[in-house]
């Protein structure tokens, strides 16, 4: 099932008690919020595109092939460049895997 979002979209592979799978696409020069989730830790494997990724204090740009894994607590985003989009998939783990377990910090689309 697709979950549109104003950064683009996400479709949710599989999901257990103990992980949850999903396939993100990220429009041309949109953003996820930078946020951080208190129930749940992160790996982002990218599949396209060359998303500017921030951890914490850390920006840096990705390639296709590459991964990053977020630790439950720490703040994080992903951007795709304005001249191309971004496909990755997100494995998480943890206790607890619902969508209101996400703390935005900023939101370029109004969200709380």
């Amino acid at each position: 099932m697709k979950e549109t979002r104003p950064w683009g979209f996400y479709r949710t592979i599989e999901e257990t008690d103990e992980y949850k799978v999903k396939y993100i696409y990220v429009s041309p020069g949109k953003r996820l919020s930078l946020q951080k989730h208190e129930h749940r830790a992160e790996t982002w494997a990218i599949i396209h595109g060359r998303p500017i990724v921030t951890v914490d204090d850390s920006t840096f740009t990705m390639r296709e092939r590459e991964s990053v894994s977020i630790e439950k607590g720490q703040l994080h985003r992903i951007e795709a460049p304005a001249d191309d989009y971004v496909e990755f998939i997100e494995v998480q783990t943890g206790t607890y895997f619902g969508e209101d377990d996400i703390v935005r910090v900023e939101d370029d689309y109004g969200r709380e």
